[in-house]
């Protein structure tokens, strides 16, 4: 069976190798970082758990992190907000009402306030905050598993939002591992102004032109790109092959369908981020076994190409091609907008780097 390998080089990794029930392998003969496996054999994606197990467990919430954990996941992705008091939160929406049920936006009230609420959805979780996963992730058992901090932007409380971040780190002390190979930041200007040095950063977005302009401002960045983004015919394969020979770590969001699983495992993507880490961690075990069959019979070869298919039935090519023609209808939208306001992408991330 393959062992897990690091994304790239310094991305905060499972450093351990895992086997596909996620328990720790010690065999001192697993297969270290950079070491590939032989043949046909590649390195198969982390599993990345979309504010946590979101799908047996309420988003963002200490026990979504936890089931992520018990699952195998290889990392957490989770969302950061601040509270009116300056605490940070993990919390995806601007707005209390479709995870709490309050008519109000975070930024509206302390922590004291929001520690009181319970999500909508069972088990009613309380909100968690950026120290109590911190803290979660020191304990025995659980210092090989890294993060994904998805910072959102609150008006203009960006460099505060920053340096409270940045506090929350420093005030709780990393076992084993420093924070800066465990931790993987979105925003990246401000990230790389307030955030320890060595801390890894990635870019989060749904355009493959404005991912190129920062990769030669910010080579050594990450990207998480939005999956139809990647499965579009004229920017995905190649966008896909570039990053491979750049050694660029491509991470890719959401996927929770099988059939999307299976594609961001044939192409070598090197994180998936999905609401379920477990099923995802099954399909790679199957992937891993399938490759490694010497004897396929060829109906057998058959049905495995329409597994990996992302169209399958003439219903999935339908909503495939309704999806690609969506989201390059609105990334040309975009991109139209972003050249008569900035000059085009390449300006406008020169202008970011320069302020």
């Amino acid at each position: 069976m393959g062992h897990w390998a690091p994304p790239y080089p310094g991305v905060p990794p499972s450093p351990k190798p895992r086997d596909y029930d996620g328990d720790v392998d010690d065999d001192s003969n697993a297969p270290v970082q950079g070491q590939q496996p032989p043949q046909k054999r590649h390195r198969l994606p982390q599993a990345i758990a979309h504010r946590g197990y979101s799908a047996v467990a309420p988003e963002n919430t200490m026990e979504s992190f936890r089931r992520a954990v018990e699952a195998g996941a290889h990392a957490i992705e989770t969302d950061l907000r601040l509270s009116r008091d300056g605490v940070v939160v993990l919390m995806h929406d601007p707005s209390l009402k479709r995870t709490f049920g309050e008519k109000s936006k975070v930024r509206d009230h302390d922590w004291s306030y929001l520690s009181t609420l319970r999500t909508l959805r069972k088990p009613h979780e309380p909100m968690a905050r950026l120290v109590d996963l911190l803290e979660y992730l020191n304990e025995p058992g659980v210092e090989q598993t890294w993060v994904v901090l998805d910072i959102k932007r609150d008006g203009g409380a960006a460099p505060e939002m920053m340096q409270r971040i940045a506090e929350v780190v420093a005030s709780v002390p990393a076992n084993k591992r420093p924070w800066t190979e465990r931790i993987l930041a979105s925003f990246i200007r401000q990230a790389q102004k307030h955030m320890a040095p060595g801390t890894q950063i990635s870019h989060v977005g749904f355009s493959t032109a404005y991912a190129r302009a920062l990769l030669h401002y910010a080579p050594n960045i990450g990207i998480s790109m939005f999956r139809i983004t990647l499965a579009t015919p004229l920017r995905g394969p190649g966008f896909i092959r570039d990053m491979r020979r750049r050694g660029v770590p491509l991470f890719v969001w959401t996927v929770n369908e099988e059939s999307w699983m299976r594609w961001a495992v044939r192409n070598r993507l090197d994180g998936v981020i999905t609401d379920d880490p477990k099923l995802f961690l099954e399909v790679c075990r199957r992937v891993d076994q399938g490759d490694q069959e010497e004897e396929v019979e060829v109906g057998d070869k058959e049905e495995e190409k329409k597994k990996d298919s992302l169209i399958g039935t003439i219903g999935g090519a339908l909503k495939l091609g309704i999806q690609v023609t969506l989201i390059e209808l609105i990334h040309l939208v975009w991109l139209v907008i972003l050249l008569f306001q900035h000059g085009g992408p390449e300006r406008e991330v020169r202008k970011s780097f320069e302020s």
